[in-house]
C-alpha cells in the first residue's frame, strides 16, 4: 500500500488507535525518501516527513503518524512534513493528528492567500508568497516576468509542516542547507520557519535585480533614436507584473516585523534576532519595487511625451509642405480663371515668368521652414 492510500486512510480513522494501525500499514513498504521538488514519487501530496533531534537528522520518508508519536513520547526533537498542494481529504488527518485549526487549514488548502501571520493556541500560521523570475528572449506585451506561488507553515512546538502551493519554490535545497547546520536547527521549528522566510525574502531581492534589467532595456530602447515608436505595451506589461511582485512583497512586512520583534512563545529569543535581518532585506526589496514604479512612470511619460513631440513634428513638416505648395497652387488658380483681360495673359514671356516666380517662391519658402527646423 503506497502512503498516498495511508493519507487517505487517515482522513478516515479519528482515534489514536486506527492512525497506529495506518503506522504498521505503512512499515509493511520498504521507506523511500521522498525529498521531491514538487509532488512524491509515490503520487500524494506528502514531499517529506523528517524527524531531528538536537539538529540532527533521524529519519526521512517515514509515516507521519510514526514519527509524531516518536517525538511526543520523548519529547525531544520535532517533525518537519513537507506537503505540496494537498487536498482537503489528504490533509484532513494530518490537521487532526496536529490539532490544527479548521481556519488555518482551509487557507492552507485552498491558498491565494495575502501574506500574514496568526496564532491558533499553541500554533503559529505563516502565509509567505513565493515570486520566480521568469526567463525570456525579449519582453513582449504578452510576456509574463513574474510567477508567483505560496509557501504556508504551520509551526509549533514539535512540528513544523510547510505547505507549498505552485511550480517553484522547492524546499529541497533549503532542507540540506538547515541540516549542515545542526546548531542552528537544534532551535527547533523556529529555526524552519526563520530559514524558509529568509529563503522567501533573498528570492525577493533576485527578482527585483532581474526586473531591474527589464526595466533599464525598456529605459534604453523608449530614449533610443526611435523611441516614439517603442511598443508602450511593454512598460504596462512590466507594470502589472511589477503590481503582483509588489502584492507579494508588501504585505509581508507586518509578519516579518512580528516576528522580529514581539515575543512569541515557539520562536526563540535567538531565532527572533534573525528575523531583523530578513526584515532588513524586506524592506530593501520593498523600496527596489516603490523605485521600480517610480521610474516606469516616469519612463512611460517620457514615451508619451516623445509620441506627442514626433506627432508635432509630423504636423509642421505637413504645414511646411502645404505652404509651400500653396503658391503655385495659387498662382495656377488665379491664372486658371477664363477671363480675356488679364496682365500678361498674352505676353510671349508670361510663362517663362511665372514659372520662375512659382520656383523663386517655392525656395524661399524651403529654405526658411528647413532653416527654422520645419523641414
Amino acid at each position: 500500500m503506497s502512503m498516498a492510500g495511508n493519507l487517505r486512510k487517515v482522513t478516515r480513522l479519528s482515534k489514536v488507535g486506527g492512525l497506529r494501525k495506518v503506522a504498521r500499514l505503512a512499515r509493511r513498504r520498504p521507506r523511500v525518501d521522498l525529498s521531491h521538488p514538487a509532488r512524491s514519487p509515490l503520487g500524494s501530496s506528502v514531499v517529506n516527513c523528517v524527524t531531528y533531534r538536537d539538529g540532527t537528522r533521524t529519519s526521512g520518508g517515514e509515516d507521519v503518524v510514526e514519527a509524531v508519536e516518536r517525538v511526543r513520547r520523548s519529547r525531544h526533537g520535532f517533525v518537519w512534513l513537507g506537503l505540496h498542494e494537498p487536498t482537503d481529504q489528504e490533509f484532513a488527518g494530518i490537521a487532526e493528528l496536529f490539532d490544527l485549526h479548521p481556519l488555518a487549514v482551509e487557507d492552507a488548502v485552498e491558498a491565494h492567500q495575502r501574506p500574514k501571520l496568526e496564532r491558533y493556541g499553541e500554533t503559529l500560521f505563516a502565509v509567505l508568497k513565493t515570486v520566480c523570475y521568469v526567463e525570456h528572449e525579449e519582453l513582449t506585451a504578452t510576456s509574463e516576468v513574474v510567477d508567483t506561488g505560496e509557501i504556508m507553515l504551520f509551526v509549533g512546538e514539535d512540528f513544523v509542516i510547510t505547505v507549498r502551493h505552485g511550480r517553484h519554490g522547492s524546499l529541497g535545497p533549503l532542507r540540506e542547507e538547515l541540516e549542515a547546520d545542526p546548531e542552528k536547527l537544534a532551535k527547533g521549528p523556529a529555526a524552519v520557519l526563520h530559514a524558509v522566510a529568509d529563503h522567501v525574502v533573498d528570492d525577493y531581492l533576485s527578482v527585483t535585480a532581474a526586473v531591474h534589467e527589464d526595466i533599464d532595456q525598456v529605459e534604453t530602447d523608449v530614449f533610443a533614436e526611435n523611441g516614439a515608436r517603442a511598443d508602450p505595451g511593454r512598460i504596462y506589461q512590466l507594470k502589472r507584473e511589477l503590481l503582483e511582485l509588489k502584492r507579494a512583497v508588501v504585505p509581508l512586512g507586518r509578519p516579518i516585523e512580528d516576528l522580529a520583534t514581539r515575543p512569541i512563545r515557539v520562536v526563540d529569543p535567538e531565532i527572533q534576532a534573525y528575523f531583523r535581518d530578513v526584515l532588513d532585506h524586506l524592506i530593501r526589496a520593498k523600496e527596489q519595487i516603490a523605485s521600480f514604479d517610480e521610474l516606469l512612470n516616469s519612463i512611460l511619460q517620457a514615451h508619451l511625451a516623445q509620441v506627442t513631440v514626433a506627432q508635432n513634428e509630423d504636423m509642421r513638416k505637413i504645414t511646411a509642405w502645404a505652404a509651400v505648395i500653396a503658391v503655385p497652387t495659387m498662382v495656377c488658380g488665379l491664372y486658371g480663371m477664363n477671363f480675356d483681360h488679364m496682365p500678361e495673359l498674352h505676353w510671349r514671356f508670361g510663362y517663362p515668368l511665372v514659372i520662375a516666380v512659382i520656383s523663386v517662391a517655392c525656395l524661399v519658402l524651403y529654405r526658411g521652414f528647413r532653416r527654422n527646423g520645419w523641414l
